[in-house]
This record gives C-alpha cells, structure tokens and sequence, in this order.
C-alpha cells in the first residue's frame, strides 16, 4: 500500500498519452529511477550508505531516484515507532544538493500516510515547504489521473499545518498537477495544452507553472516542441518561465544540468540554465516574510517570473 510497484510507472498501465518511444522510454526511465531510490532508501542501513547508492545514478535521472529515497525515508520516518529522522539525516548530507527533490518526494509520502503520520509543517524550510504539497499534488495527478486530472478535483478541506497562508495549499498542489499533466501528456505539447486549457481559468497559472518545471527538469521534448508548449501556454509566460528557471535552479545546485536544461531554458527563459537560477537565488527572500494570505513562497515565485521575462532573450 505504501510502495508504488514498478509496473505503475508503464504509460500502458497509467493510460497515459504516447508521443512517441523514445518519450515514452524516457518517462518510463524516469520511474524507474524514482522506485529504485526508494529502494536504496529503505534497504539501506544508514542514510550515508543510501547516499553511495544514488550517487551512482546517471546524471540525468539522479535527482528522481533522490526524490524516490526522500518518499521511502518520509515513509519510515511516519510509520509508528519510526525512530530516526531519516529525511533530516538525508537533508544534512548529500541531499542537500537536492533539497527541492527530497522536499518534492515528501510529498509522495504524505500522499500515501494517513494523515496523523504527516510530518509537522514546522520541521521544513517555511519558504520551501511548499514544494512538499507540490508533491503531494503531482502524486494525486499521477495515480488518481481520473479524479484530479480528468475530473479536475479539488479538495477544499486540504489542511497541513494550520498555517494562516493554509489557504494557498490548494494552489502548491496544482502546480504538482501541473507537473504530473507532462507526464500524462507524454510531453507532447499539444496534448498538455490541452489539458491545462480544460481545467477553470482560475486554477491555470500554478498548473503551467508545474508544467513548465517538468519540461525542463524530465525533458522529453526537442526545440521546436518547445517552442509550440511556449505559444500554446503564452497567456501564462510569466508562470511558464518560473517553472523552467526552478528546475533550472534545482540541475544548477545539484550539479545535474544536461542538454535537455540548456535546450528548454535558452527556448522558454531565453537564457542558460546557470542564469536561471541566479536569477532565482537572487530573487529569494532573505526572510520568508508572508503577506496578508499570500506565503512569501509565492511572492517569490512572481518575482522570479517576471524578472526572467524582463531579462531573458526571448520575447513575450
């Protein structure tokens, strides 16, 4: 119940669009990955000796298998008598360099604990615990396609925390939607257009934005089909390129950039990866101050945006 098996991640079995193989294989491997860093995590007998394990993933891929570590530690850590805080651990080494991932495969684990085995909102990074519900919200959209992507559900109970920006939880997990809408569109940019146009108005913005983190941080789609997901979704640019320069932001710290980051960030950004999470760094707020219902985490997230569009080489 609390492990995905690995035939759940084969587009045939999720009944996800099909582009082309070579996309197809890519998504597959994707999953592949995220399981076998669960693996590493659960089997392991310390986090350190998980850590030699996923350091030995290809680069593409390596941040998945460390999103999949974080959701397998999430999960010891929520089960009861748990013990150790396993993701802390994981946080402290070289999972640092993965932060967003780990906090990301968080979410899955969430998305599979009852809720009184959740982690404590508090014990994360106040800007950054977001990206928690972002996974939580990808998980949803990836194994509930038909509530939450073809049914566009919504949960307007969703509670963690008790912030008093809680308000804002629904819209971290439609970013999550966003990123699993790659997925289930095969990274064909029409087909992801598409979904995201049928969802209400309203609920877009924080879906491209996940949509735009995906294509940059998964890949699976060439220049030109880029450009095409950059027209088809040009209503929404300012949340289109924050996404990319996030995943630009997350290769970049990991070390982990490949071909894939410079093709989508010189065609979505108009930059490189490098100066897309510069811009990224340095927009971050030095205090995760919130507004009045607004967490800092999203204010952060418009300034990213639309400093990349008054920077970038790419025209709006």
């Amino acid at each position: 119940m609390l492990t995905p098996d690995v035939s759940e991640t084969l587009l045939d079995v999720r009944g996800f669009h099909k582009k082309s193989p070579a996309a197809q294989e890519m998504l597959e491997t994707v999953g592949r990955t995220f399981l076998a860093g669960y693996g590493h995590a659960v089997q392991a007998a310390t986090t350190a000796e998980a850590e030699e394990q996923l350091e030995t993933v290809p680069t593409r891929f390596r941040g998945f298998a460390y999103e999949g570590a974080a959701m397998g530690l999430a999960v010891l850590d929520g089960l009861p008598f748990g013990g150790r805080r396993r993701v802390e651990e994981l946080l402290a080494g070289r999972g640092d360099r993965h932060r967003y991932m780990v906090y990301v495969g968080v979410g899955w684990a969430m998305a599979r604990l009852p809720k009184f085995c959740w982690p404590r909102a508090d014990s994360f990074d106040p800007l950054l615990r977001w990206l928690i519900l972002d996974g939580y919200g990808f998980h949803q959209a990836y194994f509930r396609t038909r509530s939450y992507v073809d049914g566009h559900f919504r949960d307007p109970d969703f509670e963690w925390g008790g912030d008093r920006v809680a308000s804002y939880a629904n819209r971290a997990i439609d970013q999550g939607i966003g990123r699993a809408l790659w997925f289930v569109a095969g990274t064909d940019p029409a087909e992801v257009v598409r979904l995201i146009k049928g969802f209400p108005e309203p609920r877009r913005a924080d879906l491209v934005a996940g949509t735009g983190l995906a294509s940059c941080y998964a890949g699976g789609a060439d220049a030109d089909e880029l450009r095409a997901l950059r027209e088809g979704l040009g209503d929404y640019l300012p949340a289109l390129v924050q996404g990319c320069a996030f995943a630009a932001e997350a290769r970049v710290r990991a070390g982990l950039v490949v071909e894939h980051n410079e093709i989508a960030t010189e065609v979505i950004c108009g930059m490189t990866p490098q100066e897309a999470a510069e811009i990224t760094q340095r927009t971050r707020p030095e205090r995760p101050v919130d507004e009045l219902g607004v967490p800092a985490y999203e204010t952060w997230r418009r300034d990213i945006g639309n400093e990349v569009l008054s920077v970038g080489g790419v025209n709006a």
